[in-house]
C-alpha cells in the first residue's frame, strides 16, 4: 500500500518521472549510510527486539504520512524525508528478519520455510496494492493510516516469537567480516551479487504509475492491480517451491529465472495491453521469487551464525540497491529516454547479466541441492571457529 500511495501521490505532485526515481533513492541512502552498523548491531544484541524497533521506525512514517495526507498539507520533501525514515527502518528489519530464521527452524527446513516465508509475504502484497489502490482512490490518507497499524501489529507479533536455543552472539572482530566471508565463498557472493545487478537494471517497476497513468491509462486502481501482478507469479511459485523443494540444479535454475525475469521484463515495457502487462509482471515476480528461495537459502545455511548479521546488512544493502537504487536508475533513464526504452534496455540488461554471471560464478552454476549446502556451511563454521581459536 505504501508503495502505490508514495508513487501515486508523488507522480500527482509533481508529473515527474524522474521525481519517482528519487522515492527510490531516498529508501537508498538509509541503507547505504548505515551499513557498517547493522551488521555488528545484530550479530551482538537480540535480533527479536531490533525487528520490532525497526517495525516501531517504519509505522512511525506511515503515521507522519498518514496526518499530512488528511491534513492536506503533504509536500515532496515531507514525502522524501519519511521515505528516507522508512528506509532506516527496512536498514535493520530485513537483516535482522534474515538472520533471525536459522534460529527458529532447523537447517534442513531452511530452503521449505523460506519459501513458506514468501508465500505468507506475497499474500501481504496482493492485497496490499490492489487494496491499496482502491482506497487510495477513496481517500488517499488511509492506505497510510492501516500500514501504520500493520506494523505497530507487527510490534507486538514479534515478542512471540520463540528461538530454538539460547542465541550466543559474540561481538565481531570487524565490521567488515560479511564482505570479507563473502570473498571466500564464492557461491554465496555469485547469488547476492546476481540478483543486485539483475535487478538493478531491470527495475520496471518503478515505472508502473507513468504506465497507469499515461500508457495503458488505467488510474490509481489499475495502478495497484499492476503492483500486484508480480505478487501473484511470486505466490503461485512459493506455493510450488514449498510443497516440493528445488534438489537438483538450483544453479542452473537460478540462472535461467534471472533469464526469465529479463525477458519478462522486455515484454512488460513494450506491451499496450493490460492484460498482458498483468501477466508479463506475474512472470516477472514468479521468476524473481525462484530466485530469492535459492539465494537467501544459500545464505542462510552457508553464513555461520554468528556473522549472518553482518552477511546479511551487505545483503540488505545489495538487494536494497538492485530495489531503490533500481528505481531511481529506471527513472533517470525514463527520464532520458522514454519509459517504453528504458524498460527494454534493463531486460536486455537482466539477461546479460545472467551470462556474464554464469561464466564469472562457475561453482554457483554447478551447485545442486541446497540440502548439501548444510554440510558445507558446517564445514565452514568450523573452519571460522579455528581460525578464531
Amino acid at each position: 500500500m505504501i508503495a502505490v500511495s508514495v508513487g501515486w501521490q508523488m507522480f500527482d505532485l509533481t508529473h515527474s518521472a524522474l521525481a519517482l526515481g528519487f522515492v527510490g533513492l531516498a529508501q537508498f541512502l538509509p541503507l547505504l549510510a548505515l551499513m557498517l552498523v547493522v551488521g555488528p548491531v545484530i550479530d551482538r544484541y537480540d535480533r527479536r527486539m531490533i525487528a520490532r524497533c525497526a517495525e516501531a521506525i517504519s509505522a512511525i512514517a506511515c503515521a507522519v504520512l498518514f496526518i499530512a495526507t488528511v491534513g492536506k498539507f503533504a509536500h515532496p520533501v515531507l514525502i522524501y524525508a519519511m521515505v528516507s525514515l522508512f528506509g532506516v527502518g527496512r536498514a535493520f528489519e530485513q537483516p535482522a528478519l534474515s538472520s533471525l530464521l536459522p534460529n527458529i527452524v532447523p537447517a534442513e527446513m531452511i530452503p521449505a520455510a523460506t519459501a513458506r516465508m514468501s508465500m505468507a509475504q506475497q499474500t501481504a502484497i496482493i492485497l496490499g496494492p490492489a487494496l491499496g489502490g482502491v482506497l487510495f482512490a477513496i481517500n488517499p490518507g488511509i492506505p497510510y493510516g492501516i500500514a501504520a497499524a500493520g506494523y505497530a501489529g507487527g510490534v507486538v507479533l514479534l515478542a512471540f516469537v520463540r528461538t530454538l536455543g539460547v542465541q550466543r552472539p559474540r561481538p565481531p572482530s570487524s565490521i567488515f567480516g560479511g564482505l570479507a566471508f563473502m570473498r571466500r565463498t564464492p557461491v554465496v557472493l555469485g547469488a547476492i551479487s546476481l540478483d543486485l545487478f539483475a535487478v538493478l537494471l531491470g527495475g520496471a517497476t518503478a515505472l508502473l504509475p507513468i504506465y497507469a497513468g499515461e500508457i495503458l491509462k488505467t488510474g490509481p486502481s489499475g495502478l495497484g492491480l499492476l503492483r500486484t501482478a508480480p505478487a501473484v507469479g511470486a505466490l503461485m511459485l512459493s506455493i510450488w517451491v514449498s510443497r516440493r523443494p528445488i534438489r537438483k540444479h538450483a544453479g542452473r535454475i537460478m540462472f535461467g529465472a534471472v533469464i526469465a525475469f529479463g525477458i519478462a521484463t522486455i515484454v512488460f515495457g513494450l506491451s499496450r495491453n493490460f492484460a498482458l502487462s498483468f501477466a508479463a509482471l506475474a512472470l516477472l515476480g514468479a521468476s524473481d521469487v525462484v530466485s530469492v528461495v535459492i539465494r537467501s537459502s544459500l545464505v542462510a545455511l552457508r553464513t555461520p551464525d554468528d556473522m549472518r548479521g553482518r552477511v546479511n546488512a551487505v545483503n540488505s544493502l545489495f538487494i536494497g540497491t538492485s530495489n531503490q537504487l533500481g528505481e531511481f536508475e529506471s527513472g533517470l533513464t525514463a527520464a532520458w529516454l522514454g519509459p517504453v526504452p528504458a524498460v527494454v534496455i534493463g531486460g536486455v540488461g537482466s539477461i546479460l547479466v545472467a551470462l556474464i554471471w554464469a561464466r564469472l560464478f562457475p561453482e554457483l552454476a554447478r551447485t545442486g541441492d541446497l540440502h548439501e549446502q548444510i554440510d558445507a556451511g558446517a564445514a565452514e563454521a568450523n573452519e571460522e571457529d579455528a581460525a578464531t581459536a
